[in-house]
């Protein structure tokens, strides 16, 4: 059995089978029982109604037990409220005696009290003459009660039946109402699994077949988004490198056909593109070790005004040349972060070129570092022309520019900010940022301190 809307009916079909059975069982049981309940109780009526009557006629016991042999020679089947044989009664009369001895009893024997108190009281006029002691299965079935009965099981047969009916029919309708969501999966997987990344399915419910075609659907939404980010990067990757070759090969093209002396300056035009192109490829490098899991870590611990200090003064001449003041504020009482220092330093470097890069003349650039509840926070503030709110959430990815032409005029690959937040979470850390147009950006670097790594 290979469907499982088959596996779902015949569950259910069987379930629903033992279900109906017992119930079938239990209520023809139960149905027996009260019914020869309830024809004791009028049999057992109906003959003290006929002792009472032949003693209101006869005056005395006396051949009572001659017309009970007379009815046990009478067909069965026909006579109703006369019990099937002599031993299954007991009679007394009004003094206490036995007149027809059953049930373990002898005629002409003293009845106990308790017996007497036990026993059914037979009245003629309101005066008691006897009483009546009698077995709960005295009387004969009667064939009408026994047709009775047929019917009632036979009825309970049918309903039985009409019951796996429904069971199974409601087993088919819920069988290809919980596989229709999975045999839509099923085809959407197989359109994914051959390259149809825009295929989804529809979420019918909020139970988990839902959560599951709403989870495919957010599945097929960010393959689809992962292929076209990676075109996307296929051709920035082919941009990026197409520029310094096609700078390489074009002076040194024009130097071989002495277009070009092969002088300094055109040698140096070279030896830059080859830096940028050597640039490039070392950033894709980093970014894909750090995808992989693989980025080498040599961390220790490092204070966050040293690593700071250290950023500053290394991009210190080209601020003073653009005339930007880049200013450092920070504690030397801060906690020590464990870190990779030429990793960090990295980080740092991409971001304060980023921001010397938008930053204007006679603009400030300032480093700070704080403590956090989760660590130490290390912000980069300029004072340049800011961010698009809507543009925000992607300056960390790669080749992605708020200004695509100024960016590359200035040298910048769109990997910076990328290789920052990729350096950044290798250290359990965080990165953000925050900008408002004509007031600058901020970008924000979470780490864990030493101390908290400790505790963890």
């Amino acid at each position: 059995m290979r469907s499982l809307s088959l596996k779902l009916i015949l569950a259910f079909l069987a379930v629903s089978l033992i279900g109906v059975a017992l119930l079938a069982i239990i209520a023809s049981q139960r149905t027996a029982y009260e019914f020869a309940q309830y024809t004791f109780a009028k049999n057992r009526e109906g003959f003290v109604s006929q002792l009472s009557e032949y003693y209101r006629i006869h005056g005395t016991w006396i051949g009572f037990e001659e017309s009970l042999h007379l009815a046990e020679t009478v067909d069965p089947g026909r006579v109703r409220g006369m019990p099937r044989a002599r031993g299954v009664i007991t009679l007394i009369d009004h003094d206490g005696n036995i007149v027809i001895a059953g049930l373990g009893h002898h005629v002409g024997d003293q009845a106990t009290q308790a017996e007497i108190t036990n026993a059914l009281p037979i009245e003629v006029d309101g005066q008691e003459v006897g009483r009546l002691i009698i077995s709960p299965g005295a009387f004969r079935e009667n064939r009408a009660d026994a047709a009775f009965l047929d019917r009632v099981n036979h009825a309970v047969l049918l309903s039985a039946l009409g019951a796996m009916a429904a069971a199974l029919l409601l087993g088919v309708i819920l069988a290809r109402t919980l596989t229709r969501p999975l045999r839509e999966l099923t085809d959407a997987t197989r359109a994914v699994a051959e390259g149809n990344l825009e295929r989804r399915v529809p979420v019918r419910s909020s139970d988990e077949l839902g959560e599951l075609a709403a989870s495919f659907n957010q599945m097929s939404a960010d393959l689809a988004r992962s292929r076209d980010l990676r075109r996307q990067m296929t051709a920035d990757i082919a941009h990026e490198l197409r520029t310094p070759i096609s700078v390489i090969l074009g002076h040194a093209e024009a130097v071989h056909d002495g277009v070009l002396p092969p002088s300094l300056e055109t040698l140096g035009i070279i030896r830059e593109e080859a830096n940028r192109l050597e640039r490039l490829v070392e950033d894709l490098r980093t970014l894909s070790m750090a995808d992989a899991g693989e980025l080498p870590l040599t961390c220790h611990s490092v204070s966050p005004l040293a690593l700071l200090k250290q950023s500053a003064s290394a991009h210190r001449p080209y601020a003073k040349k653009k005339n930007v003041e880049l200013r450092v504020d920070a504690s030397s009482n801060l906690p020590e972060i464990s870190v990779d220092p030429d990793r960090m330093t990295q980080v740092l470097g991409n971001l304060i070129s980023n921001a010397l890069r938008y930053t204007p003349q006679n603009g400030s650039i300032t480093l700070t570092a704080a403590r956090v509840p989760d660590g130490i926070e290390i912000r980069v503030q300029d004072n340049g022309p800011g961010i698009e709110h809507e543009k925000l959430p992607h300056i960390f990815n790669r080749f992605y520019r708020t200004d695509q032409s100024r960016q590359r005029d200035s040298g910048g690959s769109g990997l910076g900010l990328a290789i920052a937040k990729s350096i950044v979470e290798s250290h359990s850390g965080r990165i953000w940022a925050e900008s408002q147009l004509g007031e600058g950006t901020t970008i924000v670097v979470q780490l864990p301190d030493t101390e908290e790594r400790i505790v963890m």
